[in-house]
């Protein structure tokens, strides 16, 4: 007789754990995965996280025979809802063996839950809002995942379409591998210096960092806006974003662009750590320190992982002045290779100078939705 496959609950400090450690047993042995570190994770499922604030996330565990097989986050955020008017439960953090009964009953779970909340639409993977890793990995399957950016098995989109979910919008990933800026993109970036003489780009200010950080809120939380899947940033976020980045930051490459002393736009790239993270099977002890300086020096490649200017000054060729000063000054770095990541399909708007500045798609991410009184029990 075969066994029911059962999703229970999450609970408690080792329902969370078994929760954070179960991909060790989908990735085990594959080398590009990037293992996610515990200690950080087990803060993102803990109350400390800011994300608790405005909204709900419930952790699943899908078991047969008493082996776990597969996991998933039940994710409602109320910020989100209230912004877009979009009542969307989100599933996110979803890891499975290659079975869609498996799959189905997760996503089913998570379905279950929204419907309790007076949602209508299921959509994700978000891990767990659009402020974080979300999307899954539809090509560029050989390739090795960058800083913050996710990693999956092909299997996985089969599984979305047995659980009923379809294409909701895909998210770009660019890479720029060459060592001279374009004469196209420097001579667009001339012209619009001209049209703002007054226009400067500074490095961030580490030793004001409190300022600093409202000010790339304010401005990412005005850029986006229009955006879709947007969701405003709260403080307590970009907080926490920032203690998590703040170790990894090269001060020539988040950058802010200033008109009169006004901060209108801002760029961030950081180096591609995942170079080290990989070497560190989840753990930071003293060996992991010194792995960690070790591996630093040897970082070749960058993400761009944010990039926002100000809604009455877009259209004006900063994003493209942003991008060419991140480039010059990575390759003063020594840096050989840069992501831009991510980028929806739609926005033009980025695309246009990354493609002017020489970048390709090299990889794609997609979100799935699906109507939330659907059923695969």
């Amino acid at each position: 007789m075969a066994q029911e496959t059962t999703v229970e609950k999450a609970t408690g400090k080792k329902g969370v754990k078994e929760f954070i450690q179960f991909p060790w047993k989908i990735y085990g042995d594959d080398p590009l995965w990037v293992p996610p570190l515990i200690k950080e994770q087990m803060v993102m499922f803990s109350p400390k996280y800011p994300f608790f604030e405005h909204g709900e996330m419930e952790l699943f565990l899908a078991r047969k025979g008493g082996e776990t097989i597969g996991r998933v986050a039940a994710i409602l955020d109320r910020n989100y809802v209230d912004f877009s008017h979009d009542e969307a439960v989100f599933f996110g953090f979803f890891e499975c063996i290659r079975d869609p009964e498996v799959a189905c009953a997760l996503i089913d779970r998570v379905r279950k839950w929204g419907r309790a909340r007076g949602m209508n639409t299921i959509r994700g993977p978000f891990n767990p809002s659009t402020n974080d890793e979300c999307g899954l990995l539809v090509e560029g399957f050989n390739l090795a995942p960058v800083l913050m950016m996710p990693y999956n098995p092909p299997y996985y989109t089969e599984l979305m379409k047995a659980c009923g979910l379809e294409k909701c919008r895909d998210l770009y990933s660019y890479i720029i591998d060459s060592d001279t800026p374009p004469e196209r993109l420097e001579r667009f970036a001339a012209r619009a210096q001209r049209r703002l003489p007054d226009l400067t780009i500074r490095p961030v200010r580490l030793n004001r960092i409190e300022e600093e950080l409202q000010i790339l809120r304010d401005i990412y939380n005005d850029a986006w806006r229009d955006n879709w899947g947007f969701v405003p940033m709260t403080e307590s976020e970009i907080h926490f974003l920032a203690s998590r980045l703040k170790p990894l930051v090269v001060k020539d490459l988040v950058l802010f662009a200033e008109i009169k002393g006004e901060p209108v736009a801002f760029v961030a790239s950081f180096p591609d750590y995942n170079l080290v993270f990989r070497r560190l099977d989840g753990k930071i002890g003293l060996i992991g320190a010194l792995k960690f300086l070790y591996y630093s020096r040897k970082i070749k490649d960058l993400r761009t992982m944010l990039l926002g200017v100000k809604y009455g000054y877009q259209k004006r060729g900063i994003e493209a002045l942003l991008y060419l000063e991140t480039f010059k000054r990575g390759l003063k770095r020594g840096f050989e290779r840069s992501e831009l990541s991510w980028i929806l399909e739609d926005n033009v708007l980025m695309r246009r100078p990354i493609e002017m500045l020489g970048g390709r798609v090299y990889k794609t991410y997609r979100l799935y939705e699906g109507s939330i009184s659907s059923s695969y029990d």
